[in-house]
C-alpha cells in the first residue's frame, strides 16, 4: 500500500487593485470616432454611391472604398487594372459583371488558372459546368468529358503552332467554332475586344491533362507564353496601377510574385501601385505574395473578405458608379 505525503499548500493572495493608477478617458487616443466613422442611414431606393457612402469608414468597408478609388484613379491616369481569378469566380456566373467592367474600360487584363479556362470553355459550349466530383470519382469518369478535353487541347495545339499563348488560343477557338454560348465566355469576350487574358496552368491540376489528346509540351509552351505576357503586363503597374487577386489561394499569387520579380530585375522598378486580395477567407500566399511583400515600398495592399457572388458585384457597381462621376 502506497503512502501519500501531505504538504502545506501556499495560499496565493489576490493582487491589490486599490493602488492601480488611472487617467481620464478624455486623454485616451481612440481608433474609432463615431462622428466620422459610423455607418450612415440605409433607405429604400438608395443608389450604389449612397450605399457605399453609408458604410462605416473602417475595416473592410474602408478597404473596399480605397480599392474602388484606386481602380478609378488608375484608369483616369491610363494605368492598368489587372484582375487575376480562381475558377470559383467563373463557376459563380460572374462573367456578366466582369463584362460590364470591360465595356466601361475599368479592367485592362485578366489572368486565370487552368481550371478557370475549363469552366469558361464549358459554359461557352453547353452553358453548364462543374460536375459532381464525389459522385463519379470512384467509378473513374471524373474529368473525362470528351468535348472539354478534346477541344481545349486542340485549341492549344492550333494556337501554339501560331505562336499564341493559352488564353488567346482558347478564345480564338471558341470564336472560330462559334460555340453556342460564346457571349457568356470571359475568354472569348476578351479575345474579341483585344483584352489580354492569360491562363496559368500547372501540369496535372486540370481535367484536360487527363485526356488522350493532352500534350505536355504544348500545354507548357502555351502557358509559358502567357506567363511572359503576364510579366510584361505586371511591369506596367508602377505609378498608379492596380492588381486584384480574386479567389486564387496558391497558383496565381505565386505567378504574380515571380512576374513582379522579373519586372524588377529588368529595371521597371514597379512601385506606388495598389493590390488587393478578395476571398472568402484570407490565405497565406495571397496575403504575403499579393498584399504584403509587393507593397513594402510606397504601394498599398488591402484584404476584402466575403463571398465572390456578393463582393464582386458590389465592387463592380462601386467602380462603375464612381467612374460615371469622373
Amino acid at each position: 500500500m502506497s503512502c501519500w505525503l501531505l504538504t502545506e499548500i501556499a495560499v496565493i493572495k489576490p493582487i491589490d487593485l486599490s493602488k492601480v493608477s488611472t487617467y481620464p478617458i478624455s486623454q485616451r487616443n481612440n481608433k474609432v470616432v463615431m462622428s466620422k466613422d459610423r455607418a450612415g442611414a440605409v433607405s429604400a431606393g438608395m443608389t450604389v454611391a449612397d450605399l457605399i457612402e453609408a458604410m462605416p469608414k473602417q475595416l473592410g468597408a474602408e478597404a473596399l472604398v480605397k480599392v474602388i478609388d484606386a481602380v478609378v484613379k488608375a484608369r483616369a491616369k491610363g494605368k492598368p487594372v489587372i484582375i487575376a481569378m480562381g475558377a470559383h469566380v467563373i463557376k459563380c456566373g460572374l462573367q456578366p459583371v466582369l463584362k460590364s467592367l470591360i465595356e466601361a474600360g475599368a479592367v485592362t487584363a485578366f489572368a486565370l488558372n487552368g481550371a478557370g479556362s475549363v469552366h469558361d470553355y464549358e459554359i461557352s459550349l453547353i452553358d453548364e459546368t462543374s460536375e459532381d466530383v464525389g459522385a463519379v470519382l470512384h467509378c473513374g469518369t471524373f474529368g473525362m468529358a470528351e468535348e472539354t478535353g478534346r477541344d481545349i487541347n486542340r485549341a492549344l495545339k492550333e494556337g501554339v503552332a501560331k505562336g499564341l499563348g493559352y488564353g488567346q488560343s482558347v478564345g480564338r477557338y471558341i470564336l472560330k467554332k462559334n460555340n453556342p454560348y460564346k457571349e457568356d465566355s470571359l475568354i472569348a469576350v476578351c479575345t474579341e475586344k483585344d483584352i489580354p487574358v492569360t491562363v496559368h496552368s500547372a501540369i496535372g491540376t486540370d481535367i484536360i491533362h487527363q485526356h488522350p489528346e493532352a500534350d505536355g509540351a504544348v500545354i507548357g509552351e502555351a502557358t509559358f507564353t502567357d506567363f511572359k505576357i503576364f510579366a510584361s503586363l505586371i511591369s506596367q503597374l508602377g505609378d498608379g496601377g492596380v492588381y486584384l487577386n480574386i479567389g486564387s489561394a496558391v497558383l496565381l499569387p505565386e505567378v504574380f510574385l515571380k512576374a513582379l520579380s522579373i519586372a524588377q530585375n529588368l529595371g521597371y522598378h514597379v512601385d506606388n501601385f495598389t493590390t488587393a486580395n478578395f476571398d472568402m477567407q484570407q490565405h497565406y500566399r495571397p496575403l504575403q505574395n499579393v498584399v504584403k511583400r509587393p507593397t513594402a515600398g510606397d504601394s498599398h495592399g488591402y484584404t476584402i473578405t466575403g463571398h465572390h457572388e456578393i463582393m464582386i458585384p458590389l465592387l463592380a457597381a462601386g467602380i462603375l458608379d464612381k467612374m460615371k462621376g469622373v
